[in-house]
């Protein structure tokens, strides 16, 4: 996977001082050391240890205040505890009304974490009640859930501190009992035969405490055949906006009732789901609904006999969700990206599923999507958290000319599916169904996908399907709760998920890809994407752990051939196959080219040709090139893994690994100062050869965002904009931190250094997708050196066309004679340039320059002259004009005027042939460029901004 997460929450011991405090009472709180291994945390050296708080209000229940925790991945200064190594304790003093930024606190809540909490680093929760006087229920247990037989009695006990209290017992809102002075209270009530919701309040002087519990009644679920057609989820009726009928598939559950919206969250009898004796699933039809209005809900799933630390009862949004509600995220998603966000419904807890009947389908302007050819596509993969300041899907849209410019056919979104917490890469997913609100609404992802499709760009999808992570229902139905907080492990019981993982990878909660439920869930997820989006693509995230043969310890097993996962993926593909027979399958394996090629080999004689592509990471091999150094990468042919067709997805740069412009600053080959790799600008130089020497290699490419400008930021960069890569532990690297955005804002395509390795790349990728050359075979010579040298023949081509390709390059720091090896003599065409040379010597040397390449084919190549160049006459591209255009003219001076002849931009280019003109902050309208060389020869045209 893209980033490995180890599960390592320690329990610790704790102190507060004072014991009972008021909450403008200064308190320390005190962590014995010897309770923590810090090794495992990976802070035996630095001690490095912050606060992570919430806080109640008075009544235990609603959240309160605002402490300064920083981020999950990045905990403030404001959070850290001292270390005193003579006691070996960790303190923290703080006054809760100071500290949480609030008032009116009943409870304070915190744990232990490392500075950067990613994997589980952390406590358990640690809940503290604030105030002198106190009441506490010593029968049920606070906020618990009793599941009793209809006719039961049901006793309620409590206490308070500081003398007697008045109590007043409710029942669903009705008063059931009151005491006006008592310090110990019982009461029991008789005779129940309907869901209870219970509230004790216990008072003193002006001081009201409330405390919270609930009886659910055991409905004796009804046997009942459930409608045929139905599936697990919502299923909407067509012919009824007031209706929708919902599935659950809940194995050894005794009862499910359904709360929510329509029921102000107390479900009665009628809302108990009936069971269907022969697939054994849980149903019902809600009726009385009103279309166009968002409902939200909830299962309430019962076990009347629960395994050991394994609650009663589970209140669980639907796993099958294609939009939830979240208490812990949606508050902090900007009206920007989701406007108009459903409420979370108040008094609830964990995730809650939105129904809506009646609702209006996106209108789709692209139905019949023809796919880029597998051996041409060119895929540009984004993290859309990363890619502009407002880190939405608006923000792609507004930069479609970006990508048009550059040519690729594929977006490829890191994943979009509801993950936990809103600034994340996305693998923590929690629902694969649910569209994640942090980036827009679904409509606006449609959006995306459909102006994508209208400029022939695929939209592919990252989806993490080995794993989910703790506030999945299907996790949450059957888990060990200790704690009680609501969330825990996988039980035994557990039909989804695995106790243990069954691979070395362990991300999250490990899904048993051999559980037929889990296979259906699977296959629901993908349909989702597929029908309901129009998702061309899947990439498969850490397809290694899709195994049930090894152990969570066993690295040679988890990398050696499973013919279990190789089965189950191949029934995965043949399932996405089945609903779009060109849908693309891509698995980020890494593994033996034994396992790889029984997927990129299946069924690739079929019509459509199938076979499943395999990321091919060379990105060590590339970096060594890059930074001046040898480099071996022959292994970026298909045929080198033993694949019989262009199946490898081969990338010199992923969200995965170091950015190779980062490494060549810091290490690149200084030795020639009239060469340095670790300055920019010499840097920068080198990027055109590394596309040269892997976008041209037939079969599909991978570009990590904005390495086509050159990007410098480390992976490491923490979203303070230092670098922290923490290579001596597991924590405190910012790997996963949001990172700065200069792309934009320092006008990155205005810089020549920059957008020369954007246009020359593009220039690389429309040869590849127009030239058919670029399907046919390669041969590598000199593959671990400094002077790669690729040969490409398509001999089913004639000798009119474009068969031949030569690509030379040299990755030293000095000029080089290089080998070149011209497979027949005769004229030779430069095909960046369409410049000629006469071969006479097949193997005559040439004379590179440092950081330089050269491609020559036997014919001119298709480039797109009218994007590119045209001949002598002078071009604006793109025309009607977005943001920035682009002139096929060396202009020093250019100046643009509206139609009324008012001048409203000029720049200063110094002849720079790739230089971008932005006009994003120009109104929609007419305008006239006058643009002026340095022999002051004058051009003038007119542009169109859109």
């Amino acid at each position: 996977m893209s980033s490995v997460i180890f599960a390592q929450q320690q329990t610790v011991t704790y102190s507060v001082s004072p014991t009972t405090f008021e909450e403008t009472t200064a308190i320390t709180i005190t962590i014995a050391g010897s309770s923590i291994n810090e090794t495992a945390w990976g802070i035996a050296a630095t001690h490095e240890l912050y606060l992570w708080a919430w806080a109640f209000d008075t009544n235990d229940t609603a959240a309160k205040g605002t402490p300064n925790n920083g981020s999950w991945t990045a905990s403030s200064a404001a959070s850290a505890f001292t270390y005193n190594a003579g006691t070996d304790t960790y303190t923290k003093t703080l006054t809760p009304s100071t500290y949480y930024n609030a008032t009116g606190i009943g409870r304070i809540g915190f744990l232990i974490k490392t500075k950067d909490g990613t994997g589980d680093k952390k406590s358990q929760d640690i809940l503290v009640e604030v105030g002198i006087f106190q009441a506490s229920l010593t029968s049920p247990a606070e906020n618990s859930s009793t599941i009793l037989a209809s006719g039961s009695n049901f006793n309620i006990t409590a206490t308070n501190t500081n003398g007697v209290a008045s109590y007043v017992l409710k029942s669903n809102g009705n008063t059931l009992n009151t005491n006006a002075s008592t310090a110990s209270y019982s009461f029991s009530h008789t005779n129940i035969t309907a869901n209870q919701s219970y509230e004790l309040l216990v008072t003193q002087g002006a001081t009201t405490i409330s405390k919270k519990f609930s009886v659910i009644v055991n409905p004796n679920t009804v046997s009942e055949a459930m409608p045929a057609g139905l599936t697990d989820g919502i299923n909407y009726n067509p012919a009824d906006f007031t209706k929708a009928t919902l599935v659950l598939d809940a194995p050894l559950k005794d009862f499910v009732y359904v709360a929510g919206s329509f029921n102000n969250w107390q479900p009665s009898s009628v809302y108990a789901m009936k069971k269907d004796p022969v697939s054994g699933k849980f149903w019902l039809e809600l009726t009385g609904l009103v279309s166009g209005v968002n409902n939200s809900y909830q299962y309430w799933v019962g076990d009347a006999t629960p395994l050991a630390n394994s609650p009663s009862l589970v209140k669980a949004a639907d796993p099958y969700s294609t939009l939830v509600l979240s208490p812990y995220d949606d508050a902090s998603i900007p009206s920007l990206n989701y406007p108009n966000i459903p409420a979370y419904p108040s008094g609830q807890q964990f995730e809650v599923t939105v129904l809506k009947t009646g609702q209006t389908p996106y209108n789709w302007q692209v139905t019949n999507f023809t796919k880029p050819e597998k051996d041409k596509l060119v895929v540009y993969e984004v993290l859309v958290r990363d890619f502009d300041a407002n880190r939405n899907y608006q923000s792609l849209i507004d930069r479609i000319d970006y990508f048009k410019n550059l040519k690729i056919n594929a977006i490829q979104l890191m994943p979009v599916m509801e993950f936990e917490g809103n600034e994340s890469w996305g693998y923590n997913t929690s629902f694969h169904m649910a569209l994640d609100k942090f980036y827009g609404t679904s409509d606006k992802l449609k959006e995306l996908i459909d102006l994508c499709h209208q400029n022939g760009i695929a939209v592919i999808l990252d989806v993490a399907l080995n794993h989910a992570f703790g506030r999945n229902p299907m996790v949450r139905m059957w888990m060990n709760d200790p704690d009680g907080d609501g969330f825990g492990s996988p039980t035994a019981e557990n039909p989804y998920f695995n106790t243990v993982a069954k691979h070395t990878y362990s991300v999250g909660e490990d899904f048993n890809h051999q559980s037929v439920r889990t296979q259906n869930y699977v296959k629901r997820v993908v349909k989702q994407w597929v029908e309901e989006y129009k998702i061309d693509g899947l990439r498969w995230d850490l397809t290694k752990g899709f195994t049930q043969n090894c152990t969570a310890s066993d690295e040679t097993c988890t990398n050696a051939y499973q013919q279990d996962r190789v089965e189950v993926l191949k029934s995965y593909a043949d399932y996405s196959w089945s609903l779009d027979p060109t849908h693309y399958a891509i698995f980020e394996h890494l593994g033996t080219d034994l396992e790889e090629q029984q997927w990129a080999n299946y069924k690739i004689a079929e019509s459509p040709s199938k076979g499943i592509m395999m990321w091919g990471n060379l990105n060590s091999a590339y970096n060594e090139l890059s930074m001046g150094y040898t480099g071996n990468i022959s292994r970026m042919t298909s045929s080198s893994r033993g694949f019989t067709s262009h199946r490898l997805m081969g990338y010199a740069e992923s969200h995965d690994e170091e950015r190779l412009m980062y490494k060549n600053i810091q290490y690149g080959n200084s030795i020639n100062s009239a060469h340095n790799v670790k300055t920019l600008a010499t840097a920068l130089s080198r990027m055109s050869a590394i596309g040269a020497v892997s976008l041209l290699v037939p079969g599909p490419k991978m570009i990590w965002h904005f390495g086509d400008l050159g990007w410098d930021s480390s992976i490491f960069t923490c979203n303070n904009g230092t670098v922290n890569d923490a290579s001596a532990t597991i924590s405190g690297d910012c790997k996963l931190d949001t990172k700065p955005q200069p792309q934009w804002t320092g006008n990155w395509l205005g810089n020549a250094g920059r957008s020369k390795i954007y246009n020359d790349w593009s220039k690389m990728i429309t040869m590849k997708i127009a030239e058919p050359v670029f399907s046919g075979t390669t041969t590598m010579a000199n593959t671990s050196s400094l002077y790669p040298n690729i040969k490409i023949t398509n001999s089913a081509l004639s000798s009119g066309q474009l068969k031949d390709v030569l690509i030379v390059a040299n990755f030293n720091v000095t000029a080089q004679n290089v080998a070149t090896g011209f497979s027949y003599p005769g004229t030779w065409y430069n095909l960046m340039d369409n410049t000629t040379i006469n071969v006479t010597d097949v193997n005559a040397l040439m004379s590179i320059p440092a950081g330089e390449f050269r491609i020559y084919g036997n014919k001119q190549a298709s480039l797109a002259i009218d994007d590119f160049e045209k001949g002598n006459s002078v071009s604006l591209y793109p025309n009607p004009v977005s943001n920035y255009f682009t002139l096929n003219f060396a202009a020093v001076k250019v100046e643009i005027y509206n139609i009324t002849g008012q001048l409203v931009k000029n720049f200063v280019t110094n002849a720079n042939l790739d230089f971008h003109y932005s006009v994003s902050d120009l109104k929609p309208g007419l305008y006239i460029v006058k643009a002026i060389n340095e022999n002051n020869e004058v051009q003038v045209m007119k542009f169109i901004k859109k």
